[in-house]
């Protein structure tokens, strides 16, 4: 290729759609289909398999948030944190979730007194961040009638507004959504996320009998909002640390908090919702909306 082809002055835009989604995005492509089929996997073995998974997601990230927060002092104060989020799956996993849900306020005092003085608020806040969408997505998953189809519907909503606004964002660019806090996130990108959970939400209308489409496709487009916002959160977290990447655990995703931020923020809305609307079936609430 000649040098010409490199200096994105006469090729389209940077050598064509390849070169403007990134070097790093076959990597991020086969990474994030190898997580999905493992998470697709436990899914759909059961509620206790799911339930593993889940616990175990959120140790990782506890322990991604108490080493950005603490630093190498994380100590006692990541124990709790570690302590609280398994208790609290354990409780989910096993009916009590509402116990769980208390485990979780009685953990973040603790980090907090355990912390005076270093970023207590923020290791307060870690304890939430990583046990009430663990607690959110097990309580969910354990909804007799319709908790496999929820979990489904609502990571596949979140993974597509991921990546439809990963790559509308590098295909399109454009004006940048909030360049302070994620300098690489754009309007089109949000756009983009948000149209395509619409689409995969309304999807999940062939396979919920009864349900509206309008609502599923309506509910879609409000978690893909939900979810961008749990990623600028997480972005801004990372940048009052002064870090790119929560950890390098997964190749071209950087930490699990950097893959699962979007996730976190839908799943803890999905279980504030369903404690308004309807505490004794989760998923109905999400798909239903009664």
């Amino acid at each position: 290729m000649s040098e010409h082809d490199y200096s994105g002055q006469d090729n389209g835009a940077e050598r064509g759609w390849t070169a403007r989604l990134g070097s790093d995005f076959p990597l991020r492509l086969t990474a994030g289909l190898a997580m999905g089929a493992v998470a697709l996997a436990f899914t759909l073995a059961g509620v206790m398999p799911f339930a593993v998974l889940v616990v175990l997601a959120a140790l990782v990230v506890s322990w991604e948030w108490g080493r950005l927060v603490q630093g190498a002092e994380a100590g006692t104060v990541l124990a709790v944190q570690v302590v609280t989020v398994v208790l609290a799956g354990l409780l989910a996993a096993i009916g009590y979730v509402g116990l769980g849900l208390l485990a979780l306020p009685i953990g973040a005092i603790l980090a907090t007194l355990l912390s005076l003085g270093r970023n207590s608020i923020f290791s307060a806040l870690g304890v939430l961040y990583a046990g009430l969408p663990a607690v959110a997505l097990i309580w969910l998953r354990s909804d007799v009638s319709l908790g496999l189809l929820a979990v489904v519907y609502l990571v596949a909503v979140v993974v597509a507004a991921d990546t439809a606004g990963f790559v509308a964002g590098r295909l399109l660019g454009g004006a940048k959504l909030w360049p302070a806090v994620s300098p690489n996130k754009t309007w089109a990108g949000l756009i983009g996320a948000v149209l395509a959970s619409a689409v995969v939400g309304s999807l999940f209308w062939f396979a919920i009998p009864g349900a509206s489409v309008a609502r599923l496709a309506a509910t879609g487009a409000v978690l893909a909002l939900v979810a961008q916002g749990g990623d600028l959160a997480e972005s801004a977290l990372k940048r009052r640390f002064g870090v790119k990447d929560s950890g390098t655990i997964i190749p071209g995703h950087g930490g699990v908090m950097d893959r699962v931020d979007g996730l976190v923020a839908a799943a803890a809305a999905v279980a504030i919702a369903a404690i308004a609307i309807d505490v004794h079936s989760p998923a109905r609430a999400l798909l239903f909306g009664s």
